[in-house]
C-alpha cells in the first residue's frame, strides 16, 4: 500500500465541476474512504473505485450524503452504453462507498439499497426535484427515521409528477382538490397525503419560499379519521407461520407477536440490546420510531432463544467483501423483512397484524390501555386502542351482566 496516497483534491477538473462546498465535502468523503479501504483492498481497487466514484459525484452535483435513490437509478441508466464489466464494476463501487458510510456513521441512509435500473420510474419534474431534495435534508435534520424520509419523498415525486407542467409553488387550492379527489385513497391514506402536503408547503412557508397566502393547504379541508379497526391475526395464522419459518424467521415472528415490535424494530435488534435489569430479569432495549427507546421485559423462553444468538445484529444485511475474509455488515431493511414474514403469512395478514395481535392479547388480559400503550411505544392511548379489538367473550359476558340485573 502507498502510505503516501495522493489527494483527492486535483479532482473536478474538466468540462463539469461542482460548486466550491460540494467539492470539499467529496473530498473530505472520498480521502477518509480511501484511507479506510486501503487497510481492506488492494490498491488498485481502491483507486479505481476512485475514479467511479468522482464520476459520480460530477453526475449527481449533490453532496455524497444528500444523494438520492433517484440520482442513483439515473446514473445507472446514463452508464448503460458502456462495457457490461465497467458498469459492474461502477456499481459495485457506490456500493461499497455508500455500505462504509453507514458503517461509518456519515450516511442515515444507504441510496443503492433498492435501486435498478429495470425499475426506475418517470423523471421527477426538473422544477420539483431542487425543492424536494431541500425537504428531505430538512426531515434528516430533524433526526426522522430513514424509512420515513424515503417514504415522504417517494410520494411527494409522485405528486410531482402528476404536476408536471408547473412547479410546486405556482399550485393553487383548486389543483389539490382536484388531485385529491381523482384518487380512491382509504381515509387514512388520504388523510396521510394531506399531512404530507402541509408540512411540505409550512416548510417552504417558514424558509421563505413562499408566503402564508400563498399556501395552498391552508384551505384544505379538515379530514376525519377512519374508525379505529384492529387486525390482528388469528392464532391459526401464526402457528401456520410459525410451522412453516427456519429459525431466523421464527425469531422475527415471535418478536412481532410475543412483544408487538414493529418490522424495523426487529430488523435492528442487536446482541448488545439484551439484557439483564437490577433484578436479574431479561430485557430488550428497543430501538422504536422517532428515534425513541424503549425497554421491554422479556418472557424466558424468548430471552433464552435470543440470547443463543451470535453477537452481532440478530438479523444481519448484505455479506461484504473484506480483505483476506468477509463479513456481514448492517442489518436487514425493514422493508426486506416486512416481505418476508408475509410470505410466511396468509394473504392480507402481515407483521404488523402480529403487533395488534399482540395489542389485543395483552389489553384482554386486565384491560391495562396504558400499559399496553407503554408496550407498543403509543405517544397516546387513542392510537393504542385502535390497536385493540375487545374479545367476543368479554362483549358477551358484560350483556349477560346487564341483562341479568
Amino acid at each position: 500500500m502507498n502510505p503516501n496516497p495522493p489527494s483527492t483534491k486535483g479532482m473536478w477538473h474538466g468540462a463539469r465541476s461542482l460548486d466550491p462546498t460540494t467539492a470539499a465535502r467529496w473530498i473530505d468523503a472520498l480521502d477518509a474512504y480511501r484511507a479506510s479501504q486501503e487497510r481492506r483492498v488492494s490498491e488498485g481497487l481502491v483507486r479505481t473505485r476512485v475514479k467511479h466514484l468522482r464520476r459520480f459525484a460530477l453526475f449527481a452535483g449533490v453532496s455524497p450524503w444528500h444523494v438520492s435513490e433517484r440520482q442513483v437509478g439515473e446514473w445507472l441508466l446514463s452508464i448503460e452504453g458502456l462495457a457490461s464489466s465497467t458498469q459492474t464494476s461502477m456499481r459495485s463501487a457506490l456500493r461499497s462507498f455508500y455500505r462504509w458510510g453507514l458503517e461509518a456513521g456519515r450516511a442515515t441512509a444507504d441510496p443503492t439499497e433498492t435501486v435498478t435500473h429495470q425499475s426506475l420510474k418517470l423523471p421527477v419534474p426538473p422544477q420539483w426535484e431542487e425543492p424536494i431534495i431541500a425537504f428531505e435534508r430538512h426531515l434528516w435534520s430533524r433526526g426522522m427515521q430513514p424509512e420515513t424520509v424515503r417514504a415522504w419523498g417517494e410520494q411527494l415525486r409522485t405528486f410531482a409528477r402528476d404536476h408536471a407542467s408547473r412547479g410546486p409553488f405556482e399550485l393553487t387550492v383548486d389543483d389539490l382538490f382536484e388531485w385529491m379527489a381523482g384518487k380512491r385513497w382509504a381515509r387514512e391514506t388520504r388523510r396521510n397525503r394531506k399531512s404530507l402536503l402541509r408540512t411540505f408547503y409550512g416548510w417552504a412557508v417558514d424558509t421563505e419560499r413562499i408566503t402564508v397566502e400563498d399556501d395552498p393547504t391552508q384551505r384544505l379541508p379538515k379530514i376525519k379519521g377512519a374508525d379505529p379497526v384492529a387486525r390482528p391475526a388469528t392464532d391459526d395464522e401464526y402457528a401456520g407461520a410459525l410451522a412453516a419459518a427456519d429459525e431466523r424467521w421464527t425469531l422475527a415472528l415471535r418478536l412481532a407477536a410475543e412483544l408487538g415490535m414493529r418490522r424495523a424494530e426487529v430488523a435492528r435488534v442487536h446482541s448488545s440490546d439484551i439484557r439483564q435489569d437490577a433484578r436479574g430479569q431479561w430485557t430488550l432495549t428497543v430501538h422504536g420510531k422517532g428515534a425513541k427507546i424503549r425497554v421491554l421485559p422479556l418472557p424466558e423462553s424468548l430471552s433464552v432463544a435470543l440470547r443463543s444468538q451470535p453477537v452481532g445484529y440478530l438479523f444481519p444485511g448484505r455479506i461484504v467483501e473484506k480483505q483476506a475474509h468477509v463479513a456481514r455488515e448492517g442489518h436487514l431493511s425493514a422493508r426486506y423483512m416486512g416481505k418476508q414474514i408475509a410470505e410466511l403469512l396468509p394473504p392480507g395478514v402481515t407483521m404488523h397484524t402480529l403487533r395488534h395481535r399482540f395489542a389485543t392479547r395483552a389489553y384482554n388480559v386486565d384491560r391495562d390501555v396504558l400499559t399496553v400503550q407503554r408496550l407498543l411505544g403509543h405517544a397516546s392511548p387513542a392510537t393504542t386502542q385502535r390497536y385493540v379489538r375487545v374479545s367476543d367473550e368479554k362483549m358477551r359476558a358484560l350483556v349477560e351482566s346487564v341483562s341479568g340485573r
